[in-house]
């Protein structure tokens, strides 16, 4: 996963503290909610039953000592149940034989898809057989029930509602630090102020950011200053090494040998001015927006100028398949050194055959036919002071170019990738913005 894949994920797995604290707020109060109109309809419930079952006993209780008052009242005999059946109200369903292995006692029964209550009891020799239906109450009942429940579910609502209103009145301190840390960022402020916060805690960490990013100010403008002045001192002792080369190579008792041994070093002190721009670009991070259309042909030829006798000697040949009139938006020295650290490499390793640039969808591809990358170590490649080969590290430079190269792409937001073959040759893909 690269680092843009890893921001995106990230910006995507998180959330608010906002939303936490009222999604924290909200669940607590609808799991209560609910708790409690579980609770209530299981007491409900059984407190129905309960009834239910009292209002049985009495009614069997007055039943029974009506019918041994007056016998008259006593119902025929049912010869299937071998037992009087007696309905409570205008109740008329049959039972069904099987009633009679019931214990005494009352009991809940389906008939035809109908839920009633039996209740039995004995009388003389025989049962009795009482009949009730408490549909209409239950219906009733769950009517309550369900009425509960959904005005369980609308408090549910109005709970999470609250609780967001609620959070935002416990984060709002936080939330305008935020701001105050964005508009800091900005240049708009030049610290916190804690005067707008009235918590303890909040005041304490604007205080300690304030403390924070006064130290940090200071040791990145300490920073600047140390890198600017070792880049002018060093400036001034590679130019006199240039100049004296320069100097030397136009003396006419130099030989041939000596006068290859001035181009080296003349390389050298070249490379090494690039790396002391490239650092004090890197230092100052104003240049980024330092940027302007340039034809890329052309930023391309200047930066092969340090390397053409070096191609010439090693007979590679160099191909420009890019459109001369195209321009790109870039920074013209970032992009100078970007070119030249990448020529260097692909020259540094190409013994023989070529090295192509070309431009295509929007990237610039340069293409080598050198020795090539293992893949093993691709990954590596834009690490600083990495090295393929250890054992030929001085012919392999410092280990920082691709590093250097890595970074200013980084600041400046150009996309960078590389893809080798062992043997084969190496391509380096570089995307710019289009003028």
């Amino acid at each position: 996963m690269d680092s843009v894949t890893g921001s995106w994920w990230a910006m995507q797995t998180r959330r608010s503290l906002r939303f936490k604290v009222a999604l924290v707020f909200s669940a607590l109060t609808i799991v209560l909610l609910v708790a409690q109109a579980l609770g209530v309809k299981a007491l409900a419930e059984a407190q129905e039953e309960r009834l239910i079952t009292a209002l049985i006993a009495d009614d069997m209780s007055s039943l029974l000592q009506s019918w041994r008052s007056e016998p008259a009242l006593v119902p025929p005999l049912d010869p299937r149940l071998g037992g009087h059946v007696s309905t409570g109200g205008r109740v008329s369903v049959p039972l069904p034989v099987s009633v009679k292995d019931l214990g005494d006692g009352t009991h809940e029964i389906i008939v035809n898809g109908r839920e009633i209550h039996v209740a039995i009891a004995p009388f003389d020799d025989a049962r009795v057989y009482r009949i009730y239906d408490f549909s209409a109450y239950e219906q009733r009942f769950r009517q309550v029930i369900d009425a509960l429940m959904l005005g369980t579910g609308v408090f549910a609502l109005l709970a999470f509602w609250l609780a967001f209103g609620l959070s935002g009145l416990l984060v709002r301190q936080v939330a305008g630090l935020a701001r105050q840390v964005k508009a800091l960022r900005f240049g708009a402020a030049t610290a916190l102020d804690a005067g707008g916060y009235d918590e303890v805690e909040v005041v304490e960490l604007v205080e300690a950011f304030n403390d924070y990013h006064g130290r940090m100010a200071q040791m990145i403008e300490r920073e600047k200053e140390f890198t600017g002045n070792v880049s002018h001192e060093l400036r001034t002792p590679l130019t006199a090494i240039r100049t004296s080369c320069e100097l030397l190579d136009q003396d006419e008792a130099i030989g041939a040998k000596s006068r290859a041994r001035l181009r080296q070093i003349d390389r050298a002190a070249i490379t090494m001015s690039e790396l002391v721009n490239a650092l004090l670009l890197l230092a100052r991070e104003e240049s980024v927006a330092d940027v302007g259309p340039l034809r890329l042909a052309g930023a391309i030829e200047h930066a092969l100028d340090s390397f053409s006798e070096r191609l010439t000697t090693k007979g590679v040949e160099v191909t420009i398949d890019v459109d001369r009139q195209l321009r790109v938006e870039a920074n013209a020295s970032a992009l100078a050194i970007v070119l030249s650290n990448l020529i260097d490499n692909a020259t540094r390793y190409t013994d023989h055959g070529r090295i192509r640039f070309t431009h295509i969808d929007g990237w610039l591809k340069i293409e080598d036919t050198g020795r090539g990358i293992p893949a093993d170590a691709l990954p590596y490649v834009f690490d600083r002071f990495y090295h393929v080969d250890a054992t030929q590290s001085s012919a392999r430079g410092f280990g920082i170019g691709l590093s250097i190269v890595k970074k200013i792409c980084d600041r400046y937001g150009w996309a960078i990738k590389l893809d080798s073959v062992p043997a084969k040759g190496t391509c380096v893909s570089l995307r710019l913005p289009s003028a």
